[in-house]
Formats: C-alpha cells, structure tokens, sequence
C-alpha cells in the first residue's frame, strides 16, 4: 500500500527536520484501509469504507521533546508543519532522557513487511457485493445455507405477532451446555406463517428452554494496513497486514428475560475466518444463559474461559511495564528475578509467529522484538521498558510492550476447557466479565461475573449477577491448571485457566 514515492516522502520528512534543527527524529507513515457490513435481524443495515494516511513526527531538539501527527501529506503543507513543530518542541522543558534507541536495538530484518505472512491477496479479490453476501450468510436470522426465510419461531423486531401466546418461543436443538465444543445446527427454517395467522408456542421437551430470538447484531470486516518507520539514525523496518473480522450478539427472550450471547473470530486469511460459526455460538452462548440465578457465596474453584482469561494475565503485564513501575504504580514492584508465582506459571512472549494475527518485527520505536521469557516457572524474568524509561529509571532497556504473549500448557499440555472442567471436579465456570475494577498497586480485584455452576465435570445450572473478588497474587498462588486451547485470533494468548478457592458472592 505505501508506494516507493511515500517512502521517499518520509525520508524527506526526517531531512527536513534536521534542516529546521531538530538533532535527532523517528517518522512512521501508516496506511490503512476498511470495508465493514454490518447486518441487523438478517439484512444490510450499514456499509461503509474508510481509508486513512497519516505521519507521525518524533522530535528531539535541543534536549527536548514532541511528538506530532499530520494527515496532509503533500510537500508544501509538509515543510511549514515541521518548521512549526520544531519551534513548538523548544517551548517545552528539557528532558534528557528523551533519545533514540541504539541503532544495535532496532530491527534490521523487516524490508518488504509482509515477511511473517500476514497479508492476503484476497482481500484485493473481494467486491462490495461480495462482502454483503459474506456479513448475509454469516448471520443467523438471514443466512441462506439454513433457507430463505425466517422460522416462525424468530420473527424479526417490528413484525407483528397475532397471538397472546408466546408465538417467539423456539424448541431448537441448540446446545444448553456450554462446555462441548460442538454447536448442533440450527432448526430448518420453515416458511413465514401468513398474516394474521396465530402462532402456536412450541413445546419444549425435558431440560430445553423456550425462547424467541429478539435481536441479531452482526458486523464483519476486511481492513489491511502498512506501516513504516524510520529515523535519523538510519532505521527503516516496515510491518503490512490484513485482517477479516466477523462478530455477532444474539439475544433471545424467555418468559419476559432477555438473554445475550456474543461471539467473534478474526484471521490474517480470509480462508481462516470462521464467519458461519460465529452466530450459531453466540445463539448457543444466550440460550444457555436462559434461568441464570447467582450461586450461594463462596469459595470456589474458578474455571476462566480461554476467551476472557487475558482478564487475568493484563494486570501482570501492565504492572511489569517500565511506566508503571516508575509511577510506583505496580502490585510488582522491585519483582524483577524474584519467584512471585507459582512453578506452573510461565508466560513467554512470541512476537514472530508467521501467519499469526498481531505478530510483529518491531514496536513503535523500531525495536526488534524477540523470543523471550516474561515469567518462567513463576520468576519474573523481564520488564517492559522503553528507551525513555531505561534512562530514566538507569535500567537496561528491553521492548515498550508484550508483543504476543503466551501463557503455557500445565501441568500437562493438551488439556481444553472440558478436560479441565473433569480435573477440577466442581466450581464455577466463568465465562464473561460484566464491569469491576483492579487496583494497579495492590492488585487487588473485583469483576462481575456470569457463568455455570459446575459439578463432576459437567455444567449443572446458569449463574450470574455475582462478583468475583479477590488478590492477583493469591490468586495465581492457587493456579490449579492452564490449558492448551487458547484462540490464535487473540492478540494475548491465553488459555482456559483454573484457580482454588476463589470467592463469589451472590
């Protein structure tokens, strides 16, 4: 997407800004381009294109330091902005600590920036029409791969129903157990019952709920972006990447409750983006939420699901974060060598997987990133700390950020939601988070939570509107399991993860 003759531009930026007086300067150009279809009960309901370009200005002058972002990028507009920059940078205060990175800390390997894989052609393929058709099958309320029509049982909002039954109730073979990995189809879709026609409720058998499907909330998308940066010290790295992204919220209503579930799933490939799915296991998610109540308070065995984990593994990383720690605003101050968590916790960051979403060469200063552990067998093996940080805190700089951090398999690999389910016996599961907060000092925690109570292995009710608190470091003190199954569509690769007495309250 960036052409030979915008590369040429950036050098010409940093050029300038020496010729204004900056002594030092980094410059990234990011390109980038969306298409997004979003659907509402089954049809269009809004398209749109958006296309962006953008410089960013690094300045290091006399001491200083400023940053600075334009959209016009064309020569003329190009020289005032920088001359007004370089001037705007000297009215601020000295700060010696601002510099760039040491040329033998940047990534020299990243030319093309399509070296890990992450661009498909594809994209360039797809028309509007096409697009349409992708967001159309995907849903559930409109998809022609189960029929032309809406069932009965799922009338769009706005259409009336000529009955004072509970004409929306459904009896479908959807699964209520949200533990198995397989979604049944959905019913075949029948024809739209005549106008004015009463619409009989179905009966569910033993164990199903009735329910009507109220809302279908859809949207997939297709974006591709290039970024380059370079600086005065002779940097030049560059990352390109595409991304198809479809997500879906279903909620249904049973005995006058609404219930939503949600899914999602993004790839680097088309072919990799499982848009179909994604709807029958955010109609499965809401289903099986239907007579959710609160358990009794608690201490329980926690089961995290794979696609909230990183819930728990954030805090860690932003308190590891040079920022933070300097702030002295970090639960894990002074933690560096030190073994602050259990043996079966190791967290590594993997920045250069080819063809896995949000890998990356280099961080926004163009530092190279690497294998590296984070924390192994529970010693904190790294800080996050960029340039500016490490001189200011007189510390070894690393990298500003995990990159693609993983959460490893134990106390054996393989092990999915379900075998971990087995493992623990009983608990709850948790496998959505609604509001709360964590202190980043104390790391002390306290989410709202919804899930399943579980018993021998297998999901006996709903339960929801409890809180989850707690202490991050006690909490992974009493780390009982990490899967093996967390979703490469994630930026953080976290796993199913079970912890030991964990409080709940109702």
């Amino acid at each position: 997407m960036i052409t030979d003759k915008e590369l040429s531009f950036v050098r010409e930026a940093l050029e300038s800004a020496r010729d204004a007086g900056a002594q030092q300067a980094r410059a990234t150009l990011s390109v980038s381009e969306e298409d997004l279809v979003a659907t509402l009960d089954g049809e269009v309901d809004r398209v749109t294109h958006c296309a962006d370009r953008s410089l960013a200005l690094a300045l290091f002058v006399d001491g200083r330091f400023g940053s600075y972002s334009t959209n016009k990028l064309d020569p003329a507009s190009l020289q005032g902005f920088i001359r007004q920059a370089v001037a705007a940078t000297r009215m601020v205060a000295e700060d010696p600590c601002r510099a760039l990175p040491d040329p033998a800390r940047c990534c020299h390997d990243a030319i093309s920036g399509d070296e890990l894989g992450l661009v498909d052609s594809a994209r360039g393929q797809l028309t509007p029409a096409a697009r349409q058709q992708i967001a159309l099958e995907a849903s559930v309320m409109g998809s022609t791969q189960h029929g032309t029509s809406l069932p009965v049982a799922t009338q769009p909002r706005g259409e009336s129903q000529e009955s004072d039954n509970f004409a929306g109730s459904q009896n479908s073979p959807i699964s209520s157990d949200p533990t198995t990995d397989v979604v049944p189809p959905l019913p075949s879709r029948g024809r739209q019952a005549p106008a004015g026609a009463a619409l009989q409720p179905a009966t569910a058998p033993s164990g199903e709920a009735e329910y009507q499907i109220v809302s279908e909330e859809g949207e997939y998308s297709d974006s591709v972006y290039d970024t380059v940066v370079m600086d005065t010290n002779g940097l030049c790295c560059r990352h390109s990447e595409s991304s198809f992204d479809y997500g879906v919220e279903i909620t249904v209503e049973s005995d006058g409750q609404k219930y939503s579930g949600y899914w999602w799933d993004a790839s680097s490939r088309l072919a990799g983006l499982d848009a179909a799915g994604c709807g029958r296991r955010a109609l499965a998610r809401a289903v099986s939420q239907i007579g959710s109540a609160p358990a009794p308070t608690g201490k329980y065995t926690a089961v995290i699901d794979a696609e909230i984990a990183s819930k728990m593994v954030s805090p860690l990383l932003r308190a590891l974060s040079g920022y933070s720690i300097q702030q002295n605003n970090s639960f894990l101050m002074d933690s560096l060598g030190k073994q602050l968590f259990p043996e079966g916790l190791t967290i590594m960051d993997l920045p250069r997987i080819p063809g896995q979403t949000c890998s990356k060469f280099f961080d926004s200063e163009g530092v190279a990133t690497r294998k590296a552990p984070i924390i192994e067998h529970g010693l904190v093996r790294e800080y996050f700390i960029n340039t500016y940080m490490a001189n200011k805190m007189q510390l070894a700089p690393t990298i500003e950020d995990a990159t693609r951090p993983k959460v490893l398999p134990w106390p054996e690999a393989g092990l999915d939601r379900d075998a971990i389910l087995r493992r623990c016996g009983s608990g709850i599961l948790v496998t959505g988070f609604n509001g709360g907060n964590s202190n980043p000092v104390t790391g002390d925690f306290s989410y709202g939570i919804e899930g399943y109570l579980f018993e021998d292995g297998r999901v006996v009710r709903p339960v929801s509107e409890m809180l989850m608190t707690g202490n991050f470091l006690s909490l992974w003190a009493r780390l009982l399991a990490a899967g093996d199954d967390a979703r490469p569509c994630q930026t953080k690769l976290v796993p199913t993860l079970a912890f030991a007495e964990v409080d709940f309250s109702g």
